[in-house]
């Protein structure tokens, strides 16, 4: 029997959170889903990690619209769930997935989010970060995005940017109805909030948002992101 959900993790070099995310679908997996890790080039181990605790571990293109788009394609499951390698799903997910897209009757989803840190400031971020989705429709990919196959495959998958492939897709699912917003909420990691200040991250994240909504190339903004990461 094919598996109702197909939960797909873009990795590039996250040795050093990725064995905490796959823990965490352990139970899904053994529920009948499966997991789909796509390689984009790691050069730490992450792919020996990520090998007995995965169903498939392919190679794809560096980027996560590539990436992602390569694993909805080795993928079996009749949902779709797109999981960055820091982000950690409750132990009930599919089930909360599966029988919410059937009780109100969505063909796509994303989950609230709670942000791993323990300072009161993220605490305000991440219940802004809910309140947007809600307000927007926009689901951002540490929420947990979920979709039906049929709709995924329908629209051409992520469209092919180097960044905000998540807002883009969005966008393009919102055409054929809002997103289920789930109040459950995945644990993602706030490190990239915590190394490089809570602020400036926000202040960055809603300029890259604005250039993006403006017509900013994304690779452009790609960079823009790298120099956040770096």
């Amino acid at each position: 029997m094919a598996p109702e959900i197909s939960i797909i993790i873009p990795v590039l070099n996250e040795a050093g959170c990725i064995l905490q995310t796959l823990s965490t679908v352990q139970v899904l997996r053994a529920a009948g889903n499966e997991v789909v890790v796509v390689d984009g080039g790691s050069e730490d181990g992450t792919i020996a990690l990520c090998q007995p605790l995965s169903d498939h571990v392919i190679k794809a293109p560096r980027g996560r619209s590539r990436q992602m788009n390569a694993g909805a394609k080795a993928a079996s499951g009749e949902i779709f769930l797109f999981l960055h390698a820091d982000t950690c799903l409750p132990q009930n997910g599919d089930r909360l997935i599966i029988d919410a897209l059937k009780r109100y009757d969505k063909e796509w989803g994303r989950f609230d989010i709670r942000l791993s840190g323990t300072q009161p400031l993220l605490r305000i971020v991440e219940c802004l970060m809910n309140w947007r989705s809600r307000l927007t429709g926009i689901a951002t990919g540490d929420q947990g995005i979920f979709v039906k196959r049929k709709l995924f495959e329908a629209v051409g998958g992520f469209p092919d940017i180097d960044l905000m492939e998540d807002v883009a897709l969005s966008r393009i699912l919102k055409r054929f109805g809002p997103p289920l917003c789930l109040r459950e909420r995945v644990m993602a990691s706030s490190r990239r909030w915590e190394k490089n200040g809570i602020l400036r991250t926000v202040f960055l994240m809603w300029r890259l948002r604005i250039y993006y909504a403006l017509g900013l190339d994304p690779q452009h903004l790609a960079r823009w992101y790298g120099d956040l990461k770096s």
